[in-house]
C-alpha cells in the first residue's frame, strides 16, 4: 500500500468507528491485533464506501483505546 493511501485510510477510523455497531466493536476488542473479520471488514466498508482494511495499525489501536478512556 502507498503511503499516501496507508495515512488516509489512518483517519478514516475517526469517521467508522464512533457509528460502527456494538457488535463489532466487541469483536475487534477482543483482539486489536487480530485480522478483522469478514463481518466487521463489510460494516466498516458500508461506512466508508472503500474497501476495509486487514488489520489495524498501531495509530489506529491507539485511537480505538483512546475513545474507550473515560473523560473527567
Amino acid at each position: 500500500m502507498n503511503d499516501a493511501l496507508e495515512h488516509a485510510l489512518e483517519h478514516e477510523i475517526e469517521r467508522w468507528w464512533p457509528q460502527l455497531s456494538i457488535e463489532a466493536k466487541h469483536r475487534m476488542l477482543a483482539d486489536l491485533e487480530a485480522e478483522l473479520d469478514p463481518l466487521t471488514c463489510a460494516e466498516i466498508e458500508a461506512l466508508v464506501g472503500a474497501p476495509a482494511p486487514t488489520s489495524l495499525t498501531a495509530a489506529e489501536r491507539m485511537f480505538i483505546i483512546t475513545q474507550m478512556e473515560a473523560v473527567d
